[in-house]
């Protein structure tokens, strides 16, 4: 019996999370923990978590007369997520860059940058291949992390990515082949991606802070141009959850 609880606990957050980031779940709609229980077949108790995880996460807010409601985002709260991720990641690059890193991991960084190499010429024709480069870019990321040798950067940023729209995930799977614009700062942003092993390979700790804060903020221009062209955003759900600026 003790066995099954975490098992209905996951599937409980799994299945709040999609229904708010599918668009099943509106913002400004109420729930309740009968609600979700019924809706995803589990008890009350792993409902209940689900729902404290999620406001712990920010896709909830807890009303004062009971029961919760979905979050609604302004592009600030976006921005500012964003933002954090950055300065967590740029203080990952400057450790790492400072403390060194070892040879088998800055060929791995290597090697994971030359496949992003190969994915970038065919961005701008098809808009499956971005599924590619979303998938390097963040193993990319994770090394980056992971070459830091810091746990406690390491969970401040694995708890920051729990923030709305502050994952990696930001670049969404828009379809670039319509979207011009888009194209051009995926460029851009993989040319980062090389300055970044750069400066970390050469030990300029501070270039690799500002490199790498100034990468996460081109996550942000990406996701503004999507959520601006509605052709892009019409068929991903989640960013009905963000409020535009009129």
């Amino acid at each position: 019996m003790h066995e099954a609880q975490p098992s209905q606990t996951l599937k409980a957050t799994f299945g709040l999370r999609g229904l708010i980031t599918s668009g099943q779940l509106q913002p400004g709609e109420r729930i309740s923990e009968q609600s979700i229980a019924d809706r995803l077949g589990v008890s009350r108790t792993p409902a209940r978590s689900a729902l404290i995880q999620l406001k712990q996460e920010g896709l909830l807010e807890e009303l004062p007369s009971g029961g919760f409601v979905v979050s609604e985002f302004t592009e600030a709260d976006v921005f500012d997520a964003i933002e954090v991720r950055g300065t967590l990641e740029g203080l990952s690059a400057r450790f790492a860059a400072e403390r060194g890193v070892s040879p088998a991991t800055l060929m791995e960084m290597e090697v994971c940058l030359r496949d992003l190499d190969k994915v970038m010429p065919a961005l701008a024709a098809s808009a499956a291949s971005i599924g590619d480069f979303i998938r390097l870019n963040d193993r990319f990321h994770e090394l980056l992390l992971g070459c830091a040798k810091s746990a406690m950067v390491n969970r401040a940023l694995r708890n920051v990515l729990n923030l709305p729209f502050a994952g990696l995930q930001t670049f969404v799977e828009a379809p670039v082949d319509q979207v011009p614009e888009l194209h051009k700062f995926l460029v851009a942003g993989h040319a980062q991606h090389h300055d970044i092993l750069d400066a970390i390979r050469n030990r300029e700790g501070t270039r690799a802070q500002a490199l790498t804060l100034e990468h996460a903020r081109s996550s942000w221009k990406y996701l503004r141009l999507v959520l601006r062209n509605r052709d892009s955003s019409r068929d991903l759900p989640a960013l009905r959850l963000i409020r535009l600026h009129a």
